[in-house]
């Protein structure tokens, strides 16, 4: 059954097929699908731009009980949102294309991005991690509502380690390792540009290290934790910042100011490094 987006009005089924005119959708229906981690691998290994990057990225089918899943809650959808279509399918990154700082989260929302295409957009951690940007010059609006409404990420990229919504936010080792091609792709395309990755989270964290280079002894994760290393880029500084699920913002351990410390001091590393202000 179509519904209509909700900014459009544009009609489209659940899940989204690719090139059927989903606002941000960078895939067709020619795209080249991953159905194994051996394509996922072969396929992130030969991309060449960001662009072909995010098309790759959103047909992925290499997990099957992820595919499962994202696809079953497109079609049995929340309550709130039973009137929407789901986008349905793997999200990928999203902001500049030369960033000088890099966010890195976890997965999809089951009903965040999964339903609106595009990562950390339509659910209360979205709401708390772009009002944040917003402030300290970052994005050029506080709002994250659906993938056309003209959200501007400014000299920042964001991704997710995992591509795909999981089941309890929670994918498998095998998972993990599946999709972690496409983060070293995608840092592989913009890493000479960025000077500040920000991890979201433990697992981001350790995410994060694999991309540059798995230093021995690895950093400890913490929310401010700061480590200094060297990728194949160059110097890059690891952030820590808990990540801003509702479990952490509902209760204080993650707060306005606490968030918006990380990205001051974010900003304030890629200036010391790269020589302009982020977001001035």
């Amino acid at each position: 059954m179509e519904l209509p987006h909700p900014r459009t009005g544009e009609p489209f089924t659940s899940p989204v097929p690719p090139g059927s005119g989903w606002p941000g959708d960078p895939a067709t229906a020619s795209t080249p699908v991953a159905k194994s981690a051996a394509q996922v691998r072969r396929l992130a290994a030969k991309v060449a731009t960001v662009d072909a990057l995010d098309a790759q990225v959103s047909v992925c089918r290499a997990c099957p009980r992820l595919v499962t899943w994202r696809e079953e809650v497109a079609v049995v959808k929340r309550k709130s949102f039973a009137d929407q279509p789901y986008w349905g399918r793997p999200a990928t990154g999203f902001g500049a294309e030369q960033p000088g700082i890099m966010i890195v989260g976890l997965a999809p929302a089951a009903n965040g991005a999964n339903r609106t295409g595009r990562v950390f957009t339509g659910d209360r951690s979205g709401d708390f991690l772009f009002a944040a940007l917003h402030r300290v010059g970052l994005a050029n609006q506080a709002e994250s509502v659906d993938a056309a409404d003209g959200l501007r990420l400014i000299d920042t990229r964001m991704a997710a380690a995992v591509r795909c919504a999981p089941p309890a936010n929670a994918p498998t080792p095998a998972e993990r390792a599946t999709c972690a091609p496409w983060l070293q792709a995608e840092w592989r395309l913009v890493g000479p540009h960025v000077r500040v990755v920000i991890a979201l989270g433990a697992f981001a964290w350790r995410a994060a290290l694999e991309l540059l280079g798995s230093p021995r002894p690895a950093p400890k994760f913490g929310h401010g934790a700061t480590a200094a290393l060297t990728s194949a880029f160059g110097p890059v500084t690891l952030l820590g910042c808990f990540h801003p699920s509702q479990q952490n913002t509902f209760t204080g351990r993650l707060t306005e100011a606490m968030l918006d410390d990380i990205f001051v001091t974010a900003k304030a590393l890629a200036s010391a490094a790269g020589g302009n202000e982020p977001g001035a």
